[in-house]
């Protein structure tokens, strides 16, 4: 038989467990994001995260390198409680979904790699995370290039609780900083080293939780999408001026240069909202292709000196006195009269040249010897073919 004492111990002890379970669950529900939201009821729960705010269970400290900026994103209509969530699909390799500072990183990248490998379990969570090995997490990290955000943009993010990485979904404010991949996909958040995945999103009704910024509008939010292929560079605009510059994917911002080949349209066109069709042929929703202008006909000459070189794309030069004679009319029936032949139009015939026999002599002064064979030759060829022959009825 059990101990009263020994009995009393045991409850005792699953009393207090059970109040351990019951405040960590309710921490877990008041934040709302310390259990996983890959599926779609958890979802509905969406956490505000402003740029410099670290949010619940960071892997590591802020690596953010510079000063953050201040929203792009335009401020709603009132204040936005009212507005339809609506989130906007768009490839992450459209140019001017990021930004940055010229020569400048976002992120601190090895600074980075230091903190993860130092902490074993972290960087195995964080490895995990990621689909790689533990001892790939600096070169994955290398891999990534340092930006920042020009817009409000959902993903799933993952705290780091107990040793396992927990999922949650969080919308970033514009201007936080972020490594994205070589498809423009935020792969980590730098403010708290979280790894970062493409977000899900729920249908219906979602609750946002958290601080809201003042250009927060659920009406404007992105859902960052990989691109169709690879980029060697990503085309962002630089914080400082407004311009195009293009950044090195996987470089932390020596190598930045201006576009050979910039955008159609302006850095300050809000091409996202709403979004292009085709993500990766982005096209501003104010920029219309315009008609083709006809080419300019050239000025060509009423006449021209040379007939046989005509200026180019004009007709050749013609008598100036064409088109004076009236035209021929053959609109009508033909007429029963015959045709008459007017003495103009046949002029003089010449007669057909002849060679005498006593114009020989002159020949011989001329030509010699070699016009005489010639005029024989004449003779021959115009002697009649039958004069050799005898005449049947002679005598």
């Amino acid at each position: 038989m059990r101990s009263p004492r020994r009995f009393r111990r045991t409850a005792l002890a699953v009393l207090s467990a059970g109040a351990l379970l019951a405040a960590a669950g309710c921490d877990s529900a008041g934040d709302g994001t310390t259990k996983g939201t890959t599926g779609t009821a958890e979802a509905r729960d969406v956490l505000l995260q402003p740029l410099a705010a670290p949010g619940p269970g960071p892997f590591t400290k802020s690596t953010v390198k510079a000063a953050p900026s201040p929203s792009p994103t335009r401020s709603p209509e009132g204040d936005g409680e009212g507005a339809t969530r609506t989130v906007h699909r768009i490839s992450g390799v459209v140019p001017g979904l990021y930004g940055g500072t010229r020569s400048e990183p976002a992120c601190d990248v090895e600074q980075q790699i230091r903190l993860l490998t130092a902490d074993r379990d972290k960087g195995r969570a964080f490895a995990g995370t990621a689909d790689i090995e533990p001892v790939q997490i600096p070169g994955y990290l290398r891999s990534l290039t340092p930006v920042t955000l020009r817009a409000d943009a959902q993903v799933t993010n993952h705290g780091y609780s107990a040793g396992t990485a927990t999922a949650f979904q969080a919308v970033l404010q514009a201007g936080t900083a972020v490594l994205v991949d070589s498809r423009g996909l935020p792969r980590v958040r730098c403010a708290c080293g979280n790894p970062l995945a493409p977000p899900v999103i729920a249908k219906g009704r979602v609750a946002h939780r958290g601080e809201r910024w003042p250009a927060y509008d659920p009406a404007r939010i992105l859902a960052i999408e990989p691109g169709v292929r690879p980029v060697t560079g990503l085309v962002i605009v630089d914080a400082e001026d407004g311009t195009w510059m293009e950044r090195t994917v996987g470089d932390d911002g020596k190598r930045d240069r201006t576009p050979d080949d910039p955008p159609p349209y302006e850095p300050s066109v809000d091409l996202l909202f709403p979004s292009p069709g085709d993500p990766s042929e982005p096209v501003p929703p104010d920029t219309t292709p315009s008609a083709p202008s006809r080419p300019q006909e050239p000025e060509c000459p009423e006449s021209s000196g040379d007939p046989a070189e005509p200026p180019p794309g004009c007709p050749p030069p013609t008598d100036p006195d064409f088109g004076t004679e009236p035209p021929d009319d053959f609109d009508g029936p033909p007429s029963d009269e015959p045709w008459e032949l007017e003495e103009e139009e046949l002029g003089e015939v010449p007669e057909p040249t002849q060679i005498f026999p006593d114009d020989l002599e002159d020949l011989e002064d001329l030509d010699g010897r070699e016009q005489r064979e010639e005029v024989e030759e004449v003779e021959e060829i115009d002697r009649p073919m039958d004069s050799d022959v005898p005449d049947p009825f002679a005598g």
